[in-house]
Protein backbone atom coordinates (compact mmCIF):
# COMPACT_ATOMS: atom_id res chain seq x y z
CA UNK A 1 0.00 0.00 0.00
CA UNK A 2 2.67 2.91 0.73
CA UNK A 3 4.82 1.73 -1.93
CA UNK A 4 1.94 2.56 -4.83
CA UNK A 5 1.37 5.92 -2.31
CA UNK A 6 4.83 6.80 -2.45
CA UNK A 7 5.52 6.07 -6.08
CA UNK A 8 2.17 6.94 -7.55
CA UNK A 9 0.40 9.25 -5.63
CA UNK A 10 -0.98 11.64 -4.94
CA UNK A 11 -3.87 8.66 -5.39
CA UNK A 12 -7.38 8.37 -4.27
CA UNK A 13 -8.79 5.39 -2.38
CA UNK A 14 -10.64 4.53 -5.08
CA UNK A 15 -7.86 4.17 -7.12
CA UNK A 16 -5.79 2.12 -5.04
CA UNK A 17 -8.78 -0.13 -4.73
CA UNK A 18 -9.17 -0.41 -8.11
CA UNK A 19 -5.60 -1.01 -8.97
CA UNK A 20 -5.10 -3.74 -6.19
CA UNK A 21 -8.73 -5.35 -6.03
CA UNK A 22 -9.40 -4.25 -2.46
CA UNK A 23 -12.40 -2.81 -0.94
CA UNK A 24 -12.07 0.65 -0.52
CA UNK A 25 -13.29 -0.02 3.27
CA UNK A 26 -9.42 -2.22 3.23
CA UNK A 27 -7.66 0.78 2.09
CA UNK A 28 -9.03 2.79 4.45
CA UNK A 29 -8.46 0.18 6.65
CA UNK A 30 -4.80 -0.16 5.82
CA UNK A 31 -4.11 3.56 5.02
CA UNK A 32 -5.03 5.00 8.33
CA UNK A 33 -2.26 3.69 10.48
CA UNK A 34 0.34 5.45 7.97
CA UNK A 35 -1.84 8.84 8.67
CA UNK A 36 -1.15 8.08 12.19
CA UNK A 37 2.31 7.75 11.88
CA UNK A 38 2.92 10.67 9.41
CA UNK A 39 4.25 8.93 6.25
CA UNK A 40 1.15 9.62 4.46
CA UNK A 41 -1.42 12.28 4.75
CA UNK A 42 -4.99 13.02 3.02
CA UNK A 43 -5.36 16.57 0.45
CA UNK A 44 -8.49 17.57 0.08
CA UNK A 45 -9.81 17.96 -3.45
CA UNK A 46 -12.22 20.17 -5.11
CA UNK A 47 -15.67 18.38 -5.58
CA UNK A 48 -15.09 17.02 -9.32
CA UNK A 49 -12.99 14.43 -9.23
CA UNK A 50 -11.87 12.07 -12.20
CA UNK A 51 -13.80 9.20 -11.90
CA UNK A 52 -11.29 6.00 -11.95
CA UNK A 53 -14.26 3.25 -13.11
CA UNK A 54 -15.15 5.49 -16.35
CA UNK A 55 -12.38 8.06 -16.80
CA UNK A 56 -14.75 11.13 -16.79
CA UNK A 57 -14.95 13.75 -14.11
CA UNK A 58 -18.15 14.17 -12.09
CA UNK A 59 -20.01 16.00 -9.52
CA UNK A 60 -20.35 14.20 -6.17
CA UNK A 61 -18.60 14.18 -2.79
CA UNK A 62 -15.11 15.10 -2.61
CA UNK A 63 -12.40 12.20 -2.39
CA UNK A 64 -8.81 12.85 -0.49
CA UNK A 65 -5.81 11.64 -2.60
CA UNK A 66 -3.24 9.76 -0.68
CA UNK A 67 0.17 11.25 -0.51
CA UNK A 68 3.21 10.73 1.25
CA UNK A 69 4.91 12.93 3.69
CA UNK A 70 7.86 14.20 2.25
CA UNK A 71 9.89 14.72 5.41
CA UNK A 72 8.68 12.11 7.23
CA UNK A 73 12.17 10.46 6.72
CA UNK A 74 15.53 11.18 5.69
CA UNK A 75 18.25 9.22 3.49
CA UNK A 76 21.67 9.54 2.46
CA UNK A 77 23.32 8.34 -0.35
CA UNK A 78 26.77 8.00 -1.33
CA UNK A 79 28.21 7.24 -4.70
CA UNK A 80 32.12 5.74 -4.65
CA UNK A 81 34.31 6.48 -7.62
CA UNK A 82 37.86 6.38 -7.79
CA UNK A 83 38.57 10.30 -7.16
CA UNK A 84 35.35 11.55 -5.62
CA UNK A 85 32.50 10.38 -3.61
CA UNK A 86 29.64 12.09 -3.45
CA UNK A 87 27.02 12.28 -1.09
CA UNK A 88 23.44 13.13 -0.87
CA UNK A 89 20.47 13.68 1.50
CA UNK A 90 17.04 13.09 0.42
CA UNK A 91 13.75 12.93 1.85
CA UNK A 92 10.44 10.19 1.35
CA UNK A 93 10.64 11.01 -1.97
CA UNK A 94 14.08 10.71 -3.14
CA UNK A 95 14.18 14.04 -3.46
CA UNK A 96 17.49 15.35 -3.43
CA UNK A 97 18.07 18.03 -0.12
CA UNK A 98 21.93 18.50 -0.06
CA UNK A 99 24.61 17.89 -2.33
CA UNK A 100 28.51 17.44 -1.17
CA UNK A 101 31.33 16.43 -3.12
CA UNK A 102 34.67 15.22 -1.79
CA UNK A 103 37.79 14.12 -3.35
CA UNK A 104 39.17 11.14 -2.85
CA UNK A 105 43.44 10.71 -2.90
CA UNK A 106 42.96 6.87 -2.43
CA UNK A 107 41.13 4.46 -3.02
CA UNK A 108 42.68 2.15 -0.12
CA UNK A 109 39.37 0.75 1.29
CA UNK A 110 40.09 1.70 5.31
CA UNK A 111 40.92 5.30 3.95
CA UNK A 112 37.60 5.25 1.66
CA UNK A 113 35.61 4.30 4.37
CA UNK A 114 36.95 6.88 6.81
CA UNK A 115 36.39 9.68 4.53
CA UNK A 116 32.47 8.37 3.47
CA UNK A 117 31.94 8.00 7.62
CA UNK A 118 33.06 11.80 7.88
CA UNK A 119 30.75 12.51 4.76
CA UNK A 120 27.60 10.82 5.92
CA UNK A 121 28.39 12.61 9.44
CA UNK A 122 28.73 15.93 7.44
CA UNK A 123 25.24 15.29 5.46
CA UNK A 124 23.52 13.72 8.70
CA UNK A 125 24.76 17.06 10.86
CA UNK A 126 23.22 19.44 7.91
CA UNK A 127 19.90 17.65 8.52
CA UNK A 128 19.67 18.31 12.28
CA UNK A 129 21.18 22.18 11.84
CA UNK A 130 19.01 22.80 9.24
CA UNK A 131 15.53 25.32 9.97
CA UNK A 132 13.08 23.02 8.56
CA UNK A 133 11.75 19.80 10.30
CA UNK A 134 13.02 16.48 9.16
CA UNK A 135 11.81 12.87 9.89
CA UNK A 136 15.02 10.64 11.26
CA UNK A 137 17.63 9.31 9.17
CA UNK A 138 16.21 5.56 8.56
CA UNK A 139 19.76 4.74 6.57
CA UNK A 140 22.92 4.84 4.43
CA UNK A 141 22.64 3.87 0.67
CA UNK A 142 26.48 3.01 -0.87
CA UNK A 143 26.55 2.62 -4.29
CA UNK A 144 30.02 1.03 -6.20
CA UNK A 145 30.84 -0.34 -9.39
CA UNK A 146 31.36 -3.50 -9.94
CA UNK A 147 30.07 -7.13 -8.17
CA UNK A 148 28.91 -6.11 -5.18
CA UNK A 149 26.87 -8.43 -2.75
CA UNK A 150 24.23 -6.31 -1.90
CA UNK A 151 22.52 -9.25 1.00
CA UNK A 152 25.74 -9.14 2.85
CA UNK A 153 27.05 -5.80 1.91
CA UNK A 154 30.37 -7.03 0.22
CA UNK A 155 31.98 -5.45 -2.69
CA UNK A 156 32.95 -8.76 -4.30
CA UNK A 157 35.33 -6.92 -6.94
CA UNK A 158 35.44 -3.45 -7.99
CA UNK A 159 38.02 -3.13 -11.24
CA UNK A 160 37.99 0.14 -10.83
CA UNK A 161 38.78 0.56 -7.27
CA UNK A 162 40.47 -2.15 -7.01
CA UNK A 163 38.90 -3.68 -4.00
CA UNK A 164 38.13 -7.41 -3.82
CA UNK A 165 35.96 -8.99 -1.22
CA UNK A 166 35.31 -5.39 1.09
CA UNK A 167 32.75 -5.66 3.46
CA UNK A 168 31.92 -2.28 3.31
CA UNK A 169 28.47 -2.40 5.09
CA UNK A 170 30.02 -3.83 8.11
CA UNK A 171 32.90 -1.71 8.63
CA UNK A 172 30.73 1.70 7.61
CA UNK A 173 27.95 0.45 9.89
CA UNK A 174 30.74 0.20 12.70
CA UNK A 175 30.99 3.80 12.34
CA UNK A 176 27.80 5.18 11.32
CA UNK A 177 25.57 2.89 13.64
CA UNK A 178 22.71 3.32 11.26
CA UNK A 179 21.39 0.55 8.48
CA UNK A 180 23.91 0.55 5.60
CA UNK A 181 22.79 -0.61 2.06
CA UNK A 182 25.75 -1.42 -0.30
CA UNK A 183 24.71 -2.15 -3.97
CA UNK A 184 26.06 -1.56 -7.53
CA UNK A 185 25.62 1.69 -8.74
CA UNK A 186 24.25 0.71 -11.79
CA UNK A 187 21.78 -1.08 -10.18
CA UNK A 188 20.99 1.59 -7.60
CA UNK A 189 20.32 4.14 -10.69
CA UNK A 190 17.32 1.44 -11.79
CA UNK A 191 16.13 1.32 -8.20
CA UNK A 192 15.72 4.92 -8.70
CA UNK A 193 14.14 4.80 -12.07
CA UNK A 194 11.42 2.15 -11.22
CA UNK A 195 10.20 4.04 -8.09
CA UNK A 196 10.49 7.64 -8.97
CA UNK A 197 11.45 7.89 -13.32
CA UNK A 198 10.50 6.12 -16.27
CA UNK A 199 9.66 2.36 -14.05
CA UNK A 200 6.95 4.13 -12.85
CA UNK A 201 4.81 3.60 -15.94
CA UNK A 202 6.57 1.38 -17.98
CA UNK A 203 5.80 -2.91 -17.27
CA UNK A 204 9.82 -3.53 -18.18
CA UNK A 205 12.97 -1.30 -19.23
CA UNK A 206 17.02 -1.51 -18.80
CA UNK A 207 19.48 1.45 -18.00
CA UNK A 208 22.07 1.35 -19.74
CA UNK A 209 25.19 3.72 -18.50
CA UNK A 210 28.03 4.26 -20.54
CA UNK A 211 31.16 6.23 -19.12
CA UNK A 212 34.50 5.00 -17.80
CA UNK A 213 32.66 1.76 -17.50
CA UNK A 214 29.34 -0.05 -19.35
CA UNK A 215 27.01 -1.11 -17.11
CA UNK A 216 23.01 -2.20 -17.07
CA UNK A 217 20.42 -2.61 -14.86
CA UNK A 218 16.69 -4.67 -15.66
CA UNK A 219 13.43 -3.78 -14.90
CA UNK A 220 11.88 -7.16 -15.59
CA UNK A 221 8.25 -8.90 -14.41
CA UNK A 222 8.05 -6.17 -11.82
CA UNK A 223 11.10 -6.31 -10.00
CA UNK A 224 14.47 -4.59 -10.08
CA UNK A 225 16.95 -7.87 -11.51
CA UNK A 226 19.73 -8.81 -9.01
CA UNK A 227 20.88 -12.05 -10.20
CA UNK A 228 20.68 -15.39 -8.46
CA UNK A 229 24.30 -14.92 -7.39
CA UNK A 230 23.93 -10.81 -7.19
CA UNK A 231 24.94 -10.25 -10.95
CA UNK A 232 23.10 -9.03 -13.71
CA UNK A 233 23.23 -6.65 -16.34
CA UNK A 234 26.74 -6.45 -17.33
CA UNK A 235 26.79 -5.22 -20.39
CA UNK A 236 30.32 -4.00 -20.46
CA UNK A 237 31.81 -7.40 -20.48
CA UNK A 238 29.82 -9.44 -22.97
CA UNK A 239 32.56 -10.87 -25.55
CA UNK A 240 31.96 -9.04 -28.38
CA UNK A 241 35.24 -6.62 -29.08
CA UNK A 242 38.11 -8.16 -30.64
CA UNK A 243 40.12 -10.89 -28.10
CA UNK A 244 43.39 -9.27 -28.40
CA UNK A 245 41.95 -6.37 -26.39
CA UNK A 246 42.50 -6.71 -22.35
CA UNK A 247 39.69 -5.19 -20.39
CA UNK A 248 40.03 -3.67 -16.43
CA UNK A 249 38.45 -6.66 -15.01
CA UNK A 250 41.08 -8.70 -16.47
CA UNK A 251 39.94 -10.21 -19.44
CA UNK A 252 39.53 -9.91 -23.28
CA UNK A 253 37.22 -9.32 -25.59
CA UNK A 254 34.78 -6.86 -23.31
CA UNK A 255 32.55 -4.51 -24.63
CA UNK A 256 34.34 -1.96 -22.52
CA UNK A 257 37.45 -2.34 -24.21
CA UNK A 258 36.08 -0.55 -27.50
CA UNK A 259 33.00 1.39 -26.30
CA UNK A 260 33.88 3.07 -22.81
CA UNK A 261 35.25 6.59 -22.54
CA UNK A 262 38.77 5.70 -21.64
CA UNK A 263 38.65 2.91 -24.28
CA UNK A 264 38.00 5.44 -27.01
CA UNK A 265 40.65 8.03 -25.39
CA UNK A 266 43.32 5.61 -25.58
CA UNK A 267 42.07 4.43 -29.26
CA UNK A 268 42.60 8.33 -30.70
CA UNK A 269 45.34 8.90 -28.13
CA UNK A 270 47.25 6.32 -30.07
CA UNK A 271 45.68 7.13 -34.10
CA UNK A 272 46.48 10.72 -33.46
CA UNK A 273 49.89 10.58 -31.99
CA UNK A 274 48.56 12.71 -29.21
CA UNK A 275 49.01 10.63 -25.78
CA UNK A 276 48.44 14.04 -23.38
CA UNK A 277 45.15 14.40 -25.07
CA UNK A 278 41.93 14.70 -22.76
CA UNK A 279 38.42 13.68 -23.55
CA UNK A 280 37.05 17.04 -24.24
CA UNK A 281 40.01 17.44 -26.84
CA UNK A 282 38.98 13.78 -28.57
CA UNK A 283 35.68 14.51 -28.51
CA UNK A 284 36.18 18.28 -29.83
CA UNK A 285 38.45 16.65 -32.68
CA UNK A 286 35.46 13.94 -33.66
CA UNK A 287 33.40 16.79 -34.26
CA UNK A 288 35.84 18.87 -36.20
CA UNK A 289 35.65 15.64 -38.66
CA UNK A 290 38.72 14.07 -37.35
CA UNK A 291 39.36 10.50 -39.19
CA UNK A 292 41.02 8.66 -36.58
CA UNK A 293 38.59 10.54 -33.93
CA UNK A 294 35.61 9.87 -35.66
CA UNK A 295 36.61 6.07 -36.62
CA UNK A 296 37.00 5.83 -32.60
CA UNK A 297 33.51 6.48 -31.78
CA UNK A 298 32.17 4.79 -34.87
CA UNK A 299 33.73 1.76 -33.78
CA UNK A 300 32.32 2.24 -30.41
CA UNK A 301 28.73 2.66 -31.76
CA UNK A 302 28.90 -0.22 -33.53
CA UNK A 303 29.66 -2.64 -30.65
CA UNK A 304 27.26 -0.31 -28.06
CA UNK A 305 24.11 -1.24 -30.59
CA UNK A 306 25.60 -5.00 -31.43
CA UNK A 307 25.59 -5.32 -27.06
CA UNK A 308 22.05 -3.14 -27.12
CA UNK A 309 20.60 -5.80 -29.48
CA UNK A 310 21.60 -8.98 -27.86
CA UNK A 311 20.37 -7.33 -24.27
CA UNK A 312 17.25 -6.47 -25.78
CA UNK A 313 16.78 -9.91 -27.76
CA UNK A 314 17.73 -12.02 -24.12
CA UNK A 315 15.02 -9.90 -22.09
CA UNK A 316 12.83 -7.58 -24.60
CA UNK A 317 12.34 -4.71 -22.38
CA UNK A 318 9.95 -2.76 -23.87
CA UNK A 319 12.25 0.68 -23.43
CA UNK A 320 15.96 1.31 -22.69
CA UNK A 321 17.62 4.16 -20.99
CA UNK A 322 20.62 5.15 -22.03
CA UNK A 323 22.43 7.44 -19.15
CA UNK A 324 25.68 8.15 -17.44
CA UNK A 325 28.70 10.38 -18.07
CA UNK A 326 29.42 9.10 -21.27
CA UNK A 327 26.00 10.47 -22.77
CA UNK A 328 27.85 13.68 -24.07
CA UNK A 329 29.46 12.46 -26.83
CA UNK A 330 26.05 10.31 -27.55
CA UNK A 331 25.65 12.10 -31.07
CA UNK A 332 29.15 10.79 -31.93
CA UNK A 333 28.21 6.95 -32.15
CA UNK A 334 24.15 7.35 -32.29
CA UNK A 335 23.86 6.86 -35.83
CA UNK A 336 26.14 3.92 -35.95
CA UNK A 337 24.89 2.09 -32.57
CA UNK A 338 21.18 2.64 -34.10
CA UNK A 339 22.58 0.93 -37.12
CA UNK A 340 23.95 -2.12 -35.30
CA UNK A 341 20.94 -2.43 -32.85
CA UNK A 342 18.57 -2.66 -35.94
CA UNK A 343 20.54 -5.04 -37.73
CA UNK A 344 20.89 -7.25 -34.93
CA UNK A 345 17.31 -7.00 -32.85
CA UNK A 346 15.18 -9.69 -33.60
CA UNK A 347 11.80 -9.28 -35.13
CA UNK A 348 9.82 -6.72 -32.67
CA UNK A 349 12.77 -6.47 -30.30
CA UNK A 350 13.58 -3.70 -32.72
CA UNK A 351 10.67 -1.74 -31.24
CA UNK A 352 12.17 -1.42 -28.49
CA UNK A 353 12.61 2.75 -27.53
CA UNK A 354 16.42 4.17 -26.92
CA UNK A 355 16.12 7.22 -24.95
CA UNK A 356 18.65 9.44 -23.75
CA UNK A 357 18.44 10.62 -20.38
CA UNK A 358 21.33 12.89 -19.15
CA UNK A 359 22.34 11.84 -15.20
CA UNK A 360 25.33 13.64 -12.73
CA UNK A 361 27.04 11.75 -9.91
CA UNK A 362 24.52 13.50 -8.04
CA UNK A 363 21.95 11.03 -9.49
CA UNK A 364 24.06 7.26 -8.75
CA UNK A 365 23.97 8.71 -5.05
CA UNK A 366 19.95 9.40 -5.42
CA UNK A 367 19.95 6.15 -6.35
CA UNK A 368 21.67 4.75 -3.76
CA UNK A 369 19.11 6.15 -1.45
CA UNK A 370 16.10 5.01 -3.03
CA UNK A 371 17.49 1.41 -1.89
CA UNK A 372 17.44 2.37 1.39
CA UNK A 373 13.45 3.39 1.24
CA UNK A 374 12.89 0.36 -0.79
CA UNK A 375 14.14 -1.54 1.75
CA UNK A 376 12.67 0.18 4.47
CA UNK A 377 8.92 0.43 2.83
CA UNK A 378 9.67 -3.30 2.18
CA UNK A 379 10.26 -4.21 6.11
CA UNK A 380 13.57 -5.68 4.77
CA UNK A 381 16.02 -6.00 8.07
CA UNK A 382 18.55 -3.79 8.00
CA UNK A 383 22.29 -5.38 6.99
CA UNK A 384 23.96 -2.94 9.90
CA UNK A 385 23.78 -0.54 12.61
Amino acid sequence: MLTRILTQGPIPRVEIARRTGLSQAAVTKAVAPLIEAGFVTDQAAAPAELDSANGMVGIGRPVSPLTVVPRSVSVIGLKVTPTDLIGVTTDFTAGIRKVSHRPLDSTDPKTVIEQLADLAKELIGTLKSGAEVVGPVIGIGVAVSGDVDEKHGVVRDSPFMGWRDVPLAELLGRRLKLPIVVTNDVRALTVAEHWFGVGVDADSFAVVTIGSGIGCGLYINGEVVSGAYGVSGELGHLPLAPGDLVCTCGRRGCVETVASSDAILTRIRSTTKQPKLDLAGAIKLAHAGNEHARAAFDRAGEVIGSALAAMVNLVGPELVVIAGEGVAEYDLYEDRMRQAFGAHAFGAAGDCRLMLRSHTFDDWARGAAATVLRAYVRGEPPLHR
